[in-house]
């Protein structure tokens, strides 16, 4: 059953409370207009800051931005970002750590610490602050952290596992692939390590690091030919001499030599290392 009148009663007080309140003067309520207007707009600058803006401009807007309002933990996050987008790595760890003693803040930001000590070279805190982030927290880039940590601490089980976990949570998994292949590589392992670089250049065709990486991989088995993969002229030349200078640390100099002689032909411009290089080898006889 509706009851109009207690409806009406209800409506009438909070009249009678709204106008009890003391009216905003005119001055109040455009600040508080303003107000309202600023709190959007800083959003969508910090937006821009973290995407297109030069990332030295947006350490300097959030460094300025900060200074009133140093609570906001969406600012903190854009500062770390983009001392690390600046390649300042040092002082992105520490203003990630700023970012963890806040009382909103998340696994996330404690992965992206560590990501942070690891660029800085502080593979020991890193592996604390990896540690202090819950199992059930499970992301691609936790993952990858991770296998680079069993990486460095040669376990290589932990390793394979962790990157074949962290392939599995991205769209987008050929530098993980190349990560792993590289992981490979430097334990011996050159077969393996030869078809993670392959499944890497599949997933990015235009991933020249996993090319040169796949050539190494490939001259450690003293497969002195180029693999089937797409390449430009210039990364042509460039796989060549990889592969010469693979071939002459392995004492196989007269396939440097001619591997040397290749890349300076194909390449569309006057190669100066491979130049040297071969210069290098005929005195050497």
């Amino acid at each position: 059953m509706r009851h109009p009148f207690v409806f009406s009663a209800c409506i009438a007080g909070a009249i009678m409370v709204a106008g009890c309140a003391p009216k905003p003067s005119d001055e109040e309520t455009v600040e508080r207009a303003f107000q309202d207007v600023n709190v959007v707009d800083e959003t969508n600058l910090s937006e821009v800051m973290l995407t297109v803006t030069d990332p030295n401009e947006a350490i300097s807007y959030y460094q300025r931005t900060l200074q009133s309002s140093p609570d906001r933990i969406d600012l903190r996050r854009g500062l770390a970002a983009s001392f690390v987008r600046a390649k300042r790595f040092t002082e992105a760890a520490s203003a990630w750590e700023k970012v963890t003693e806040l009382k909103d803040s998340t696994s996330e930001d404690s992965v992206n610490y560590a990501d942070a000590l690891i660029r800085s070279g502080d593979w020991d805190k890193a592996e604390k602050v990896l540690d202090t982030v819950p199992p059930t927290y499970e992301t691609f880039k936790r993952y990858r952290l991770e296998a680079m940590m069993a990486d460095a601490n040669e376990e290589w089980k932990k390793a394979d596992s962790f990157y074949e976990t962290a392939i599995g949570l991205t769209t987008t998994p050929a530098g993980a692939f190349n990560n792993w292949g590289y992981s490979k590589l430097t334990r011996g392992d050159f077969a393996g390590a030869e078809k993670l670089f392959g499944q890497a250049i599949r997933q990015d065709t235009t991933l020249f690091t996993a090319k040169n990486n796949l050539v190494l991989a490939r001259s450690a088995q003293r497969k002195y030919t180029l693999p089937v993969v797409p390449m430009t002229q210039s990364e042509r030349a460039q796989l060549l001499h990889t592969m010469a200078l693979s071939a002459v640390k392995q004492d196989d100099i007269q396939t440097g030599k001619s591997l040397l002689r290749d890349a300076i032909d194909t390449h569309p411009q006057h190669f100066e290392a491979a130049v040297r290089a071969l210069e290098a080898l005929e005195r050497s006889g």
